[in-house]
């Protein structure tokens, strides 16, 4: 009976139930996405980008840092005036002015980031505990006066005194912030440190909480995922994992592992999100690898026989979701490690019939060829090397037939 116990316990899930609408994006593209070392987007690109995010479903867009004036406060502005259907929030410091930036952009939401961690508060602020609290006071107040959604973030928060996070936390709270942006901002939490982290805070606070997690140790989407089932509601994001550093939460990534892996749809129009990706590679100058996750050019590209051969029988062998769901196709390729099936069915895509025994010796040859070339063959090569197989074998054959003819006049 205990064995039957355990069997059950094994098989829930971890941590609190997620409810899909209660789960917010909150997309950073365009601010930390953008303080990607070298990058930089033109206003028509961050235009086009907040555009397609809307269309995409994003719940809420950062649109940038209004503060720092020029051709950024004006690509703000423009964006709070396209009339989308999701809320723009820009990023500010714990100062006035920053605020009062993001008030004459349009914007609807703030962000109110300031340290608090003791390293930042001593080497960055060269302030203290004290004056970090009262900044929060202060600027939280501010801004409530101009009846603005507030986001507190607390930056490098993954290394901050538990103790005096939750008095910060208690501070944003009580001083009327709407929620409490956690910062992992170095990337040095794992998932099972973030759950416990966030779900005290929560507990023992009870503010809504955002996930911020970088990506330094590969542990951005694990840790995001952590801390909503920990409780928390929104998750910041950036197309592709763009961000200081190694990056940010992916967005594609996340909405997808939180629909396919835990079973949590935010109704998001995912067909988008190959194009919107590759715009937003483009735009940073960035290289979109074939391996990357989700949207990446070989994630339904099939060489090996055995993968291709479950994949044309039963695409659910080896997918967990379709290719046009994030807007990608389906591929077979010949290479060193395609066989009979995989050769005889990508032979028809190119309109060629052949047998068993022909798909039998053409293996051979594909296979030594892809291997002096090192890489699979592209399709015209694949119709040139078969018409040579075919020729070779006609001369065999009419070599043969003069054999023949040479042994019936003896």
């Amino acid at each position: 009976m205990r064995e039957i116990d355990l069997l059950t316990e094994f098989s829930q899930k971890a941590g609190t139930e997620i409810d899909p609408k209660k789960i917010k994006i909150d997309d950073t593209t365009l601010r930390d996405g953008e303080q990607t070392a070298g990058v930089v987007f033109a206003n028509d690109e961050k235009i086009y980008i907040a555009k397609m995010l809307d269309k995409a479903g994003v719940h809420q867009i950062e649109a940038g840092i209004p503060t720092m004036g020029g051709d950024e406060k004006e690509a703000i502005k423009k964006i709070t005036s396209l009339g989308l259907g999701c809320s723009i929030l820009g990023w500010n410091r714990a100062v006035k002015s920053d605020i009062d930036a993001s008030v004459e952009c349009g914007v609807d939401a703030v962000a109110i980031s300031i340290s608090s961690s003791d390293i930042h508060i001593e080497h960055k602020l060269r302030k203290s505990r004290e004056w970090v609290l009262e900044s929060i006071k202060t600027s939280v107040d501010y801004a409530k006066g101009f009846n603005l959604y507030v986001s507190v973030n607390a930056e490098d928060a993954s290394r901050s005194d538990m103790e005096f996070l939750l008095q910060f936390a208690r501070t944003a709270r009580d001083v009327g912030a709407d929620r409490l942006r956690y910062c992992d901002t170095l990337g040095i939490l794992d998932p099972f440190e973030t759950f416990m982290r966030v779900k005290n805070i929560i507990d023992i606070i009870g503010i809504d909480m955002e996930m911020h997690t970088h990506n330094d140790f590969g542990m951005a989407i694990a840790n995001a995922i952590a801390g909503i089932k920990a409780g928390a509601i929104y998750v910041n994001t950036t197309v592709n994992g763009l961000g200081e550093r190694a990056g940010n939460a992916a967005f594609e990534e996340l909405v997808m592992a939180l629909k396919y892996i835990e079973g949590v749809d935010l109704g998001f129009d995912t067909t988008l999100f190959r194009a919107l990706s590759g715009y937003v590679a483009r735009a940073s100058g960035r290289i979109l690898p074939t391996w990357k996750p989700i949207v990446g050019g070989n994630l339904f590209v099939y060489e090996s026989e055995s993968k291709a051969s479950g994949i044309l029988s039963n695409p659910e062998t080896y997918e967990l979701f379709n290719e046009n769901d994030v807007g990608l196709e389906r591929k077979v390729i010949l290479g060193k490690y395609s066989g009979v099936n995989t050769i005889t069915y990508k032979m028809g895509l190119l309109g060629i019939k052949i047998n068993r025994k022909e798909a039998e010796e053409l293996a051979e040859i594909i296979r030594d060829k892809t291997i002096s070339i090192k890489r699979a063959l592209f399709d015209s090569e694949i119709i040139d090397t078969y018409k040579s197989y075919k020729g070779k074998a006609g001369e065999n054959q009419e070599a043969k037939r003069k054999v023949r003819d040479g042994n019936s006049k003896k």
